[in-house]
């Protein structure tokens, strides 16, 4: 998976606590990673699946 040119941010709410990065500026990928460990593993959805699982977020 090629992530260069992501742009990597955190939840506003997410204050200075360690947190996920998110990049969703990639054309056919959203990549989710750990604050901590910026070089560690990523997870990667297809925008489509990212929208549904952020809409399930948001209704909780």
């Amino acid at each position: 998976m090629d992530l260069t040119g992501a742009t990597w941010r955190t939840a506003t709410r997410s204050g200075n606590t360690d947190c996920v990065e998110v990049a969703d500026d990639l054309p056919d990928v959203v990549a989710v990673r750990d604050s901590k460990d910026r070089q560690g593993p990523v997870l990667a959805f297809t925008p489509q699946t990212w929208q549904v699982f952020i809409g399930h977020v948001k209704r909780r």
